[in-house]
């Protein structure tokens, strides 16, 4: 393959990979992996909090939410303050056996409610003031990882979340479609490229020669785990079932990353949300069977975000528009204070119907970077406290 060749046949390649950030190269002992998996899943579009984890005690609630509130009668009560949605069965089953826990009110000081502007918060950690081009698990991969497969998201793109200097993440769909874009003619020919005394070529083969190599090495391991846990028919639930087949297969990878869209509700909200809900339910009920299944579930932690919850009140479309505080999950078979993490919701401390936050999300990742993943670094600008998740 000549100079002109290599170039004309780059440009097909780009699309199926991002140099450098993809992949460049694998090496398991590269890996700061000490046994324990962090699988993130964001709500976007901001998970209505307040119709999720419902207080329904609460007089002001039903004032505020005449017609989208959720019913007591209906509510699946956890305590004798709040409860769940009705679609969350297997979720609060999960909370019963002390495999949840729910923070209440977490947000941020002059929290934003541009959903572009407060995921970029949330997804980097930084003051509503401060503008980052690394995310929160980004940097902890720059400072404590080395290899590219120490973080992995389900999806055609990297998350904010994961991008860090080093670029060590990849995105892809499935094992087998990565498998097959590693196997194209042009990644056979380029195997002939004469690049020697040639730096920029040097590079390049040597970015798609360790990404062969480590889309063979994904494959062969994921190919060696079929779960036989039945996954509903949705996208959140074939990006679960990919990761759950990952951990099952033994890719020592501690951080993954999967997304849902749809919860920007400002009409017509209990027909969505229900179905929003459902979906989240089941497809995270299947994730939870098939990591008990493998014996992974001790060892791995679910966190479940929105970039910000909704209004207090109900606006005319029987929807509710862009808030602040929010509640946060955490799951798993080895949590340190399953339940109700801080106080229940306090529908007064609030400013012209925005519910204000207790809690700095912050504090939430401080935690899980120091007392989960193991990171001695620290991740996140300012003081925050951590607490053992």
């Amino acid at each position: 393959m000549d100079r002109r060749a290599f170039l004309k046949h780059s440009v097909v390649a780009s699309s199926a990979l991002m140099v450098p950030q993809f992949l460049q190269g694998i090496n398991q002992s590269d890996v700061s992996f000490n046994g324990k998996r962090l699988i993130v899943v964001q709500l976007a579009g901001g998970n209505d909090g307040l119709n999720t984890i419902v207080p329904y005690r609460n007089d002001i609630y039903y004032k505020q939410r005449p017609t989208i509130s959720i019913k007591p009668s209906e509510v699946l009560g956890i305590n004798s303050e709040l409860g769940m949605h009705p679609s969350l069965k297997n979720t609060a089953s999960l909370f019963e056996n002390g495999e949840m826990t729910i923070f209440n009110q977490v947000g941020y000081p002059n929290q934003n409610k541009s959903h572009f502007r407060a995921t970029d918060i949330w997804l980097t950690a930084s003051d509503a003031n401060k503008y980052y081009s690394s995310g929160w698990l980004g940097k902890y991969l720059d400072a404590e990882c080395n290899a590219p497969h120490s973080a992995i998201e389900i999806g055609t793109s990297m998350s904010l979340a994961l991008k860090g200097k080093k670029g060590l993440g990849m995105a892809f769909t499935n094992p087998a479609e990565l498998k097959r874009v590693g196997n194209t003619s042009f990644f056979n020919a380029l195997n002939k490229v004469n690049h020697q005394g040639n730096e920029t070529l040097g590079y390049l083969y040597k970015t798609f020669n360790n990404t062969k190599s480590s889309t063979d090495y994904l494959f062969d391991k994921y190919k060696t785990y079929k779960t036989n846990v039945d996954y509903p028919n949705s996208e959140l639930a074939r990006s679960l079932k990919t990761i759950a087949s990952l951990i099952g297969s033994g890719v020592e990878t501690p951080v993954y990353y999967a997304s849902m869209s749809g919860f920007d509700t400002h009409s017509n909200q209990q027909n969505k949300q229900k179905q929003l809900l459902s979906t989240l339910d089941s497809s995270l009920s299947s994730l939870v069977k098939d990591l008990k299944q493998t014996g992974n579930y001790e060892n791995t932690l679910i966190l479940v975000f929105s970039e910000f919850g909704r209004r207090i009140n109900e606006n005319g479309s029987k929807g509710t528009d862009h808030g602040k505080a929010n509640n946060v999950w955490l799951l798993g078979g080895n949590l340190n204070k399953p339940g109700f993490a801080n106080n229940t919701t306090n529908l007064n401390l609030q400013d012209e119907k925005d519910l204000l936050h207790t809690l700095d999300f912050r504090e939430i990742y401080s935690s899980i970077l120091k007392n989960w993943l193991g990171s001695n670094q620290a991740i996140i600008e300012g003081k925050f406290k951590s607490f053992k998740v």
